[in-house]
């Protein structure tokens, strides 16, 4: 079964992206900041880290671009995850290493959907 990395500050977008995964047969682990994320990442090694963008402390630009330049986290694929819907950040979160770009709000299928895809790639 595939474990899926949330990274959120928010405790209500933790509990939906959590919910909708595991609903859809998908292990999750929560981080609530980047750094904690980070940590978790190069621990558990996930199959895949859904990011939020808008974090204190270190950003989701600045955990991805972490992660995507650790030897040890660099094959897991990230999805941002914002309410930011600014082509601009889009193109930003891409050059620091994400595979995808989702805004908020997300239904389960699309997000399921892109899941699966980036895993399979």
């Amino acid at each position: 079964m595939a474990v899926i990395l949330i990274i959120d500050d928010s405790p209500t977008e933790l509990h939906l992206f959590q919910n909708m995964l595991e609903k859809n047969g998908f292990d999750t682990l929560v981080a609530d900041s980047g750094e904690e994320g980070l940590r978790q990442a190069r621990v558990s090694r996930p199959d895949c880290i859904l990011m939020d963008v808008v974090m204190p402390g270190m950003n989701g630009f600045q955990a991805t671009r972490k992660l995507t330049q650790d030897s040890d986290t660099s094959g897991i694929p990230v999805i941002m995850i914002t309410t930011k819907d600014q082509e601009t950040d889009k193109i930003w979160g891409m050059r620091q290493g994400a595979v995808e770009y989702l805004v908020k709000p997300i239904d389960a299928k699309q997000l399921v959907a892109k899941i699966n895809a980036v895993m399979a790639a």
